[in-house]
């Protein structure tokens, strides 16, 4: 082994560790090894980045920004305003959420477009009285699958699309992963529709399901007590009958930034912080009665005005609020926004609010202006929860926006224009079209993940080219000497899936990728089988909810934890291998 293989591995074994602890994002991580790649000279500095400008890269980052156009031009909401029927057996409900979550997959970036469907079923698990845990985990997973159809459908099939062009001299083309993927995606489907959304824990699709609802919307509230409140020189239990008017419960009293221990006894005084808990309408409805105050900050006056809204929103695992609460991130100070409540996992944290460090999955309430409050969850990077109408003006463009997609992918699929140019097109088109303006633009693409892949491209061709890849090959045709090639797929897709459950699925995919070549040409049979194996694999992430953003995204919503998603991904996992396999032996042949 040479120096430069060992201290490639090193370094992809160092991401790949990192990626796993999760204690930096993965952008970070990344970029970071790119730099000491170069400092030890691994990778050539003249070559460092040019990942920012590979095929791959712009593609990933042109779907993301037309994913926000049809969103913005209402072509979504045109497909999803009749789904919303609470009387439909809960099997048909999941099968017609699903299929129109996998078809929209297949076409735009998955996580837009579970963000665009998940307030649609959250809001038919409401009216249907249910709990909404048996209906997320299959829309998640129906997205992940629809992806798996096309070249754009997920990032790992247009890296693998484009490393084929550097490899073999061609690129995969945009319905050449339709055969397997569809067959994969259609029998996952009638999985999860028919079988899997039964397997979701006792505890999570408990039959009352109403109370568990109603747990879902209840928040931890913190108020001060300014100095006309008829709040003053009352005993902190004589206020328990208002709470109990307004369905609150008083938790606790903060005095001097300490939480006394026996409140019930004590006289509540001026800058004195009161702890509630219940749902947004009675913490409000409390907070008024009182004339409480809900601002820590007294510059920004009181938040009771008629003008302030309460929305809320699920945290995926990049947003710009991981890590830190709102205190340290000055939500108040900045965006004139407050952090009311933190639900997590289904349950209210307890602690104080706004000194909370927010994780990815949590429910957060906030409250702020009406007109300003879409902005702060997309400044802070959330989801909001609740489906909005898009304008009508807006609507009138939804076939033009439809429209110039579709001859988009007509003209790439033809061979009329490369995909890239293609819809470099749309995006020119929606700007001119005003379907979305130049800073959406720029706020629709998911930076750490742009960054991520054009950083791992380079270390990827530099393991390539110094052997490294050639070795781990080397490696897996020692482990599975004797095997059938049949069976070297079978343990490459395991490998790949494995993995893709526990790290981000482009950095997956971009070391799996070009071992699959490696072992191909060892065994002399089709890399377009290998390649087709890893592309399956690396987007069937349906072990965790860190394998996915989706997974993550509904965890909150739907309550799960760490350890519900097995139960119904295990199978699911095995189902895809059983189908997908026999799939690409018939139309990607050894």
């Amino acid at each position: 082994m040479t120096f430069d293989q060992a201290a490639l591995f090193l370094i992809m074994g160092g991401v790949l560790g990192l990626l796993l602890w999760g204690r930096w994002r993965y952008d970070v991580v990344a970029f970071g090894a790119l730099v000491l790649a170069v400092l030890i000279g691994v990778v050539d500095a003249r070559h460092a980045f040019e990942g920012f400008g590979h095929a791959a890269v712009i593609v990933i980052a042109l779907v993301l920004i037309i994913s926000r156009g049809l969103a913005q031009s209402g072509a979504i909401e045109m497909l999803t305003r009749n789904l919303i029927k609470a009387d439909r057996p809960l099997p048909v409900h999941i099968a017609i959420m699903g299929g129109v979550g996998a078809a929209l997959s297949a076409f735009m970036n998955n996580v837009a477009a579970l963000a665009l469907l998940m307030p649609v079923d959250i809001q038919t698990a409401r009216r249907a009285r249910r709990s909404p845990a048996l209906s997320l985990m299959p829309l998640s997973f129906a997205t992940i699958l629809g992806g798996m159809t096309t070249m754009i459908g997920t990032p790992p099939n247009i890296v693998i699309a484009q490393f084929r062009a550097d490899a073999l001299g061609k690129p995969y083309g945009m319905f050449d992963f339709t055969p397997v993927g569809l067959g994969a995606a259609a029998v996952g489907l009638a999985f999860v529709a028919l079988i899997g959304w039964r397997l979701i824990p006792a505890g999570r699709a408990k039959a009352d399901a109403h109370r568990e609802l109603a747990a879902l919307e209840a928040y931890v509230m913190e108020v001060l007590v300014p100095e006309k409140s008829p709040a003053i020189g009352r005993k902190f239990r004589d206020l328990k009958a208002q709470a109990e008017e307004a369905d609150v419960w008083l938790l606790g009293l903060v005095r001097r930034g300490r939480r006394t221990s026996r409140p019930a006894g004590e006289e509540i005084r001026k800058g004195d912080v009161l702890v509630i808990e219940g749902s947004p309408e009675g913490l409000e409805q409390f907070a008024s009665a009182l004339r409480l105050d809900l601002s820590r900050s007294r510059k920004h006056g009181s938040l009771l005005a008629d003008t302030l809204a309460m929305a809320e929103a699920v945290v995926p695992k990049d947003a710009r609020i991981i890590g830190r609460s709102a205190q340290s991130l000055r939500l108040l100070a900045r965006r004139g926004v407050i952090l009311v409540g933190i639900a997590r996992h289904g349950r209210r944290v307890k602690g104080r609010v706004r000194q909370e460090k927010i994780q990815p999955g949590d429910l957060l309430l906030l409250m702020g202006p009406e007109n300003g409050l879409e902005e702060t969850i997309r400044w802070l990077g959330a989801l909001p929860l609740e489906s909005k109408a898009v304008a009508v003006a807006q609507r009138q463009k939804a076939w033009l926006a439809m429209g110039l997609f579709g001859l988009a992918i007509v003209a790439a699929a033809a061979g009329l224009a490369p995909l890239p140019v293609a819809l470099a097109a749309v995006v020119v088109g929606y700007v001119a079209l005003r379907i979305i303006s130049l800073s959406q633009i720029y706020e629709s693409v998911e930076w750490p993940v742009i960054v991520l892949l054009a950083s791992l491209i380079p270390i990827g061709a530099a393991l390539e080219t110094s052997g490294g890849t050639g070795l781990i090959a080397q490696s897996i045709l020692w482990l599975t000497k004797g095997l059938s090639p049949v069976l070297v797929l079978l343990v490459i897709m395991i490998v790949t899936m494995t993995l893709s459950d526990m790290l981000n699925n482009v950095a997956t995919v971009l070391v799996a990728g070009p071992v699959a070549v490696q072992v191909a040409r060892a065994l002399s049979v089709n890399p377009d089988s290998m390649l087709m194996g890893v592309a399956v694999a690396a987007s069937c992430a349906f072990l965790t909810p860190i394998g996915h953003k989706n997974n993550t995204i509904i965890m909150g919503p739907g309550g799960y934890s760490f350890g519900d998603y097995w139960r119904m991904g295990l199978p699911l996992e095995l189902l895809i291998l059983a189908v997908s396999v026999p799939l690409i032996l018939v139309f990607w042949p050894l």
